[in-house]
């Protein structure tokens, strides 16, 4: 038996404010629905806000901590982004504890690819799309709640920490050089690429009905 939903709740004030909450929850998620094939501007208010906010720091010389956590932050979607959903990694530590299986059944089971069996390798090898971590829609819409609620910090004092900000942004700038060297690397050595640029693109054949 399901419990009741919001709206068999009685007519009291909590009940009340659960339901509008419900509704502006379920009114949230279809704007957020509509968004989703629009994957440009959607990229584009995610800059004109971080450009904004940045101006808005320039300006009132203020609430760099607040700066300083949107950018680690903001570092980690785009590692996430940038990383497969299944580390080739693990798949190679994997193969050391499948050294008494033989190699023949090995590979049938890994469909025949070592040792990351989920990207390709070869050039006539069956194509076999990216996924992300972190998908696109997902990575767009944590960092559009990271800038609003970073937004939302610059306009209390109690978060204007004084800091030497200088130290923060030669920080962050030897973090983004040192992360983003490390996952070119992962990315050179298993050889996978996190876009479709340089991925070959099939036609349909003759005759296929569309």
């Amino acid at each position: 038996m399901t419990g009741p939903s919001s709206f068999d709740l009685p007519d009291t004030p909590v009940s009340n404010a659960q339901r509008q909450l419900a509704a502006l929850q379920r009114r949230a998620q279809h704007l957020l629905d509509l968004s989703m094939p629009y994957t440009l501007p959607r990229w584009l208010s995610v800059a004109v806000l971080l450009i904004g906010f940045l101006a808005r720091i320039l300006v009132v010389q203020g609430w760099y901590i607040v700066t300083y956590a949107l950018g680690i932050y903001l570092l980690q979607l785009l590692l996430l982004f940038l990383s497969p959903k299944l580390d080739p990694a693990l798949d190679v530590l994997a193969d050391d504890d499948d050294d008494d299986v033989p190699l023949a059944d090995l590979e049938h089971s890994r469909g025949g690819n070592s040792p990351a069996s989920f990207l390709p390798t070869r050039s006539d090898e069956e194509f076999r799309p990216f996924i992300r971590r972190l998908p696109e829609f997902k990575a767009w819409a944590n960092a559009m709640r990271a800038i609003l609620l970073a937004w939302f910090c610059s306009f209390f004092s109690v978060f204007d920490i004084p800091v030497f900000w200088p130290i923060l942004v030669i920080y962050f700038f030897v973090l983004f050089a040192v992360t983003m060297r490390r996952q070119i690397r992962h990315m050179i050595k298993y050889r996978y690429l996190p876009f479709n640029i340089g991925k070959r693109k099939y036609a349909p054949a003759p005759g296929m009905a569309r």
